[in-house]
């Protein structure tokens, strides 16, 4: 995704955002528009986490299939290589195949150095186009073999194989770490279901106690005592266990994105469904 892409998309979120906190501010200060203020203020998060998130995922999904490609690409490119021909024939000769979401990048290098583009800019051109670091130590250690003359079929070929090697591992770390993304996701609901029990059991019935220790002591006659119970603090411990649900929707949300893939972007639309779901669920079993 390229930055002004990335900064629209951002600048877009963030103004809905804004709109949606201003609704709920109106909504708690003087009835309309009708709901809950949190509804407007949840809604507007969501909308900050969730365009550009998964904007981000499908940029970077898409790159992970031109990268899954990339293996194929590089030996095809080096066996042009052995019959003579130098890289930039070899580009153009192995452009002619199929490879995924690669084909379209090759096409285009394959294009620019028809054009007359020097193979090592075509390359560089590649790289800024996919700016990720499997693609930047390829297309460094391609330049500099190029560079150096020699065999590059042979450079190739590692190359290629280091790539694959990269790519099974990060496959590998992935797996491993979805255990621990799991883990995340359990005890989020664990902690919702608590913060329900916690809202619909507890308080309320620690509020009864506390009218009726109020009145007890108002029959009395007596003032405050150190056995009575803040009751009228109860409505804001309640909203603050909400708030703490929400915030631990979004962290653990993230930290499962950065788990998998090691990215805050891909933790942003995880972040923004746990959140939404949360809400939802804090919403309507009356937690809030």
């Amino acid at each position: 995704m390229d930055k002004k892409k990335r900064n629209q998309i951002i600048a877009i979120s963030a103004a809905l955002m804004v709109v949606f906190i201003v609704l709920g501010i109106m909504c708690h200060y003087i009835g309309f528009p009708p709901g809950l203020p949190m509804d407007y203020i949840v809604i507007g998060v969501a909308l900050l986490l969730g365009p550009y998130g998964i904007a981000a995922y499908l940029e970077r999904k898409r790159i992970m299939k031109i990268e899954s490609r990339l293996p194929d690409f590089l030996r095809d490119v080096a066996e042009a290589s052995r019959f003579g021909m130098t890289l930039a024939d070899a580009l153009v000769v192995a452009s002619t195949g199929r490879y995924g979401a690669l084909t379209g990048e090759i096409k285009k290098i394959a294009a620019q150095i028809s054009w007359g583009v020097p193979v090592n800019k075509a390359l560089e051109l590649f790289q800024e186009r996919v700016p990720t670091p499997l693609v930047n130590r390829m297309v460094a250690i391609v330049i500099k073999a190029n560079e150096a003359g020699g065999n590059i079929a042979d450079v190739l070929n590692l190359v290629a194989h280091a790539s694959r090697e990269t790519q099974v591992m990060e496959k590998e770390r992935a797996i491993q770490m979805s255990t621990y993304a799991f883990v995340l996701y359990i005890a989020f609901g664990v902690f919702l279901v608590t913060i329900i029990i916690l809202n619909v059991q507890f308080l309320p019935q620690m509020e009864k106690a506390g009218k009726a220790t109020a009145e007890a002591f108002e029959h009395m006659a007596v003032g405050i005592s150190v056995g009575r119970i803040a009751y009228e603090y109860i409505p804001e411990i309640k909203f603050l266990f909400v708030m703490a649900a929400l915030m631990h929707a979004i962290g653990d949300g993230i930290m499962a994105g950065l788990l998998q893939d090691g990215t805050f972007e891909r933790g942003m639309p995880v972040a923004m469904g746990m959140l939404i779901a949360g809400y939802l669920v804090l919403r309507f079993m009356g937690g809030m």
